[in-house]
């Protein structure tokens, strides 16, 4: 997937770039910024004495030298002063020049620290909106660059308080441990299925010729497959494929995987990463799962946190994937 929150040290990860949350005069500092000069060597210090600083809001690449990764991009983040000194605007600004340095420099996959949210104090759940809502846009018109946001520690990751409440209040409500398991919906709804084609095929023969039109068979004998019902939900919701690909946080590749092979079988999260771009209601969830060979449980966190926001309709999936990644959940 385009977008991935993880939790690593920035300093160990193998991508073709990692962004340095830097000072103003890029000749090091603490937090990441020390982690990744010391991980680097002397010689990351030396070229940067030859960028001569770097402005707020603005950034400069230089080799990684003893890191895995094979750039650092230094970009200097705002102090946080309150929110009215133009710190978002800034802060934006950082992602954004990154990004286009990654690119230009030919990245194909790049890692970002929470930038502002150590010591210069910018509120990490508005730090965190920031650089989704940034990244997110940026991978819109750009379909071969995979990003990471990384946090070191559970300390260095919030989200909005209000969300937190939400989700916490419907999991409190709907979450049973797997020693309570009940069927889901998706679930019962295959027995359902399983129950009726079988009374069917038990009855006498009379009742089997009267099946003689399309529009007498129920829909789980003519069942159209996972592939066949995507594909059709997008022609529906009027949208086109690269608009349902890139909302759905999917790669390129795997959506011409899906759509070019109707036996492909995808994951569980990927099922649900598409339910959610395409913005179905929590029975067309449920129908879409199935096809897939999948069902929502209540026994299972993760089920109930994404049942979550397909119920009250919030559709954003990195909105989904920072609930489930502050409940230590995998991420859509």
């Amino acid at each position: 997937m385009p977008l991935h929150v993880i939790r690593a040290d920035i300093t160990t990860l193998e991508c073709d770039a990692i962004v340095n949350a830097a000072n103003t005069t890029l000749l090091g500092g603490g937090g990441v910024d020390g982690a990744i000069h010391k991980a680097a060597g002397p010689k990351l210090l030396d070229e940067c004495r030859t960028l001569h600083g770097c402005k707020t809001g603005e950034a400069k690449i230089t080799g990684g030298y003893n890191l895995p990764a094979k750039y650092v991009i230094h970009t200097a983040g705002p102090v946080w002063n309150g929110g009215n000194d133009g710190e978002e605007h800034l802060l934006r600004s950082c992602y954004r020049n990154s990004l286009n340095l990654a690119v230009e420099n030919g990245c194909e996959s790049v890692a970002f620290p929470l930038i502002s949210s150590g010591v210069y104090g910018y509120p990490k759940a508005d730090a965190l909106d920031v650089a989704v809502s940034e990244i997110s846009g940026f991978l819109f018109t750009h379909d071969d660059l995979t990003v990471y946001i990384v946090v070191f520690d559970k300390l260095g990751f919030e989200i909005s308080q209000t969300l937190y409440k939400e989700v916490q209040a419907y999991i409190d409500q709907n979450y049973v441990e797997a020693s309570e398991i009940r069927f889901s919906r998706g679930y019962e709804r295959e027995l359902q299925a399983k129950y009726a084609l079988e009374k069917i095929c038990c009855e006498p023969e009379p009742l089997q010729k009267e099946l003689c039109s399309l529009d007498d068979v129920p829909y789980f004998v003519l069942d159209e497959g996972f592939s066949d019902m995507l594909l059709r939900k997008i022609d529906e919701k009027g949208m086109t494929d690269p608009e349902c690909y890139k909302k759905a946080n999917v790669d390129r590749k795997l959506f011409s995987k899906i759509k070019s092979n109707k036996n492909y079988k995808p994951s569980k999260n990927t099922v649900l990463a598409f339910a959610i771009a395409l913005e179905l209601s929590i029975e067309e969830t449920d129908e879409m799962l199935m096809k897939a060979g999948f069902a929502l449980s209540n026994s299972s966190l993760f089920d109930v946190i994404v049942g979550y926001f397909i119920e009250n309709k919030k559709y954003n999936i990195f909105e989904i994937n920072e609930a489930l990644f502050k409940y230590d959940q995998c991420t859509l």
